[in-house]
């Protein structure tokens, strides 16, 4: 028979309770309270925030390197874009969610490490109509980041054609908290033994992956990139864009699975992995199986723009 408990009691066995990966949460912030917290047993989220239990909120992920974080600015306009398509405004201006995030990166105390900043409609019920939440959430956390070792780097990584469909447009271009189909992509990897799942959309013209943009060098060695109608734009994507373009020519237009085989290069970008060439699709090698000389230099340009341009904290 299970006890009903007072606050007190309850609260002991709530700070007991276990908690995998609690040793990599180094700050959070939840805007209801107005302080930041270090305890990771304190990081919690009302149940009836509609975030938690409709997916009802947006969410960005920085990464800061040597106390710098890369590019914050665009990861917010990014986010003010996200909360535009759901009609979601913060429950601050957008200048304090900037501070409040360069606050949390401080209080991390780490030189390296990832910043999440979490947007939702709030608290209020259980129900799906987001009226019944009088205040949007922000919720902000700061944690440790897993850099791959540089063997991966060196010799490159597998990928599959997944089975899960690349989501509906209007939603692909949103960063929602809606993320069962990129959950689905790395189960799907993970089982069958793959490093990276690529999603593709109806019309079999590549999409993205779970939490990565995708791209090639194609045979005529232009770096060729998924039209962003079944992807989410993304800022490493776009600032490696910006660097490159002065070095080749840069196109967006729709690439087919074939397309992929014969590549000279596919290269995987995102926040944390920066360019990653996948040397492997389908289990047949990609181009010479080797990592190419776009994808090392599209890194190099990355990491040396963090460096140049990362906002210091």
């Amino acid at each position: 028979m299970l006890r009903v408990a007072g606050s007190d009691d309850y609260l002991d066995a709530l700070l007991e309770a276990i908690r995998p990966g609690a040793e990599h949460v180094r700050a959070f912030y939840d805007h209801r309270v107005g302080l930041i917290g270090t305890d990771p047993r304190l990081m919690l989220m009302p149940w009836d925030d509609h975030l938690a239990h409709r997916g009802d909120g947006v969410f960005e992920t920085a990464k800061f390197v040597g106390r710098k974080i890369y590019q914050l600015d665009a990861h917010l306009k990014r986010m003010r874009s996200s909360c535009q398509g759901i009609h979601l405004e913060p429950p601050c201006s957008w200048e304090e969610v900037r501070e409040i995030v360069l606050q949390v990166a401080t209080a991390a105390d780490k030189s390296h490490g990832l910043v999440r900043v979490l947007l939702g409609r709030g608290p209020g019920g259980f129900g799906i109509d987001p009226y019944e939440c009088p205040v949007p959430s922000l919720y902000v956390v700061a944690y440790d980041i897993h850099l791959k070792p540089e063997d991966v780097y060196e010799r490159g990584v597998s990928a599959f054609k997944a089975s899960i469909p690349a989501k509906q447009s209007w939603l692909a271009t949103l960063k929602t908290t809606n993320y069962l189909p990129n959950v689905l992509m790395k189960r799907e990897a993970v089982r069958k033994g793959y490093d990276y799942a690529l999603c593709f959309d109806e019309n079999g013209f590549l999409a993205e992956g779970a939490t990565e943009n995708v791209c090639i060098v194609d045979a005529r060695g232009r770096l060729s990139i998924p039209e962003f109608t079944n992807a989410l734009a993304g800022t490493t994507l776009m600032r490696g864009v910006d660097l490159l373009k002065r070095e080749m020519d840069v196109v967006f237009r729709g690439i087919s699975e074939g397309e992929l085989l014969e590549a000279r290069e596919i290269i995987l970008v995102g926040t944390t992995i920066d360019a990653l060439s996948v040397v492997r699709f389908n289990d047949k090698p990609v181009h010479d199986a080797r990592p190419g000389p776009v994808s090392r230099r599209l890194r190099e340009l990355l990491r040396a723009d963090l460096v140049e341009n990362g906002i210091p904290f």
